[in-house]
């Protein structure tokens, strides 16, 4: 481990060039050809390290890129999963405000660079030093970079659960909790929403004849909060709320969305049942519900314990603590641990400030951060 630090610690100048050049091509989620272009752009570098590598446009979305080491194991040999994300929260045009940036305290900011340019960056750089210092792994690895994480894994789902089928541990590149803190569980993640349709009239002249749609829904956002329960871990969260045409109009039409957390499939099970199961408070009134779950939890497993207490062994060998937390964010990592595969997530470079104007990370963490990448690639 003290060797492989002293070789990042020595690429330190290249690995942040790199991360200043992935970081400087913009990649808002949807943004299309910008997500096609830094996929093309990545794939070469993968290309130059000997990767067999496979890019999947996703019409609207850009483009997903598999890029397969065997490091010399059959290809029946189970595999090591790396997943990573392309996609950015921040819109075009973000960089003029948040410009790369490295300040004389060695911390490096710009828009993407913490979730998570710097985590690819890593990665690639960890495979490279396998190839360039000759080590040896244990099995064969395939590093998947997504186009849509950042919206929900619309269109890469079923390629994380194609590969994670085959693998046999899961290593996501999403940033750590501050601190480092590598992440072992999450919460499942569930998007709902109501539409009430109720019946316009004169909100002077006859506002009888009428059937109030926000009034509808502001008693199934009532009954959306009850559902609460902060001890299990259950959350529901009223947070978009749309509806009515014009002040002096009853309104007919009204729609809220609601975010779903939870720790367990039954949990899950029970909310999105009682969801479904909302019936119309006023006389007169319709009431659609659509949605559901879009990621299972990812539990905090004796699979990704192990994993886990594997990672910090290593990192003690660099004189680094590594501990772990649950989190309830979701990531691609929620659908690998659903599927069985121990799941190790947040390997990414320490920092601060994912989707928020102060985001960074801190540089002097790049080099172990490598090092411990690199010898889980080769370990587990």
């Amino acid at each position: 481990m003290s060797n492989l630090f002293n070789h990042f610690n020595a690429r330190h100048q290249v690995i942040l060039d790199s991360i200043r050049t992935l970081v400087e091509r913009e990649t808002t989620s949807r943004e299309e050809a910008r997500l096609n272009e830094i996929a093309g752009f990545v794939a070469n570098w993968l290309q130059e390290l000997g990767g067999v590598v496979e890019l999947t446009p996703q019409p609207g979305y850009g483009t997903h890129l598999r890029a397969r080491f065997d490091f010399g194991h059959a290809s029946t040999t189970p595999q090591l999963l790396v997943i990573g994300h392309l996609d950015t929260v921040w819109p075009v045009g973000t960089l003029q405000q948040m410009p790369f940036r490295v300040t004389p305290e060695g911390v490096a900011h710009g828009p993407g660079i913490f979730d998570m340019k710097s985590g690819i960056v890593v990665a690639i750089e960890s495979l490279n030093a396998i190839r360039s210092l000759a080590l040896q792994t244990k099995r064969p690895i395939t590093l998947l970079l997504t186009c849509d994480e950042e919206i929900g894994s619309r269109t890469s789902r079923p390629l994380v659960e194609e590969e994670a089928k085959r693998a046999a541990g899961a290593l996501v590149l999403e940033p750590p909790i501050s601190g480092g803190v590598v992440k072992t569980g999450r919460k499942g993640i569930g998007v709902f929403n109501l539409r009430a349709v109720g019946r316009a009239a004169h909100a002077g002249l006859d506002p009888r004849q009428g059937v109030n749609a926000i009034v509808e829904l502001s008693h199934q956002v009532l009954r959306l909060a009850a559902l609460n329960d902060y001890e299990r871990g259950v959350t529901v969260s009223v947070g978009l709320v749309n509806g009515g045409s014009a002040l002096n109009v009853v309104p007919a039409e009204a729609t809220v969305k609601a975010d779903v957390r939870f720790w367990t499939p039954e949990d899950g099970d029970r909310v999105v049942n009682e969801i479904r199961g909302l019936k119309p408070f006023l006389e007169g009134a319709q009431l659609e519900i659509t949605g559901g779950i879009n990621r299972p939890p990812m539990p905090r497993s004796q699979k990704n314990i192990a994993l886990y207490e594997h990672a910090r062994t290593l990192a003690a060998e660099i004189g680094f603590d590594l501990k772990d937390a649950v989190v309830g964010g979701g990531s691609d990592g929620n659908f690998t641990a659903a599927l069985g595969v121990p799941t190790l997530d947040g390997l990414g470079v320490d920092g601060s400030g994912a989707h928020a104007d102060h985001e960074h990370i801190i540089v002097s963490d790049i080099p172990r951060r490598a090092a411990l990448l690199t010898r889980l690639m080769q370990t587990v």
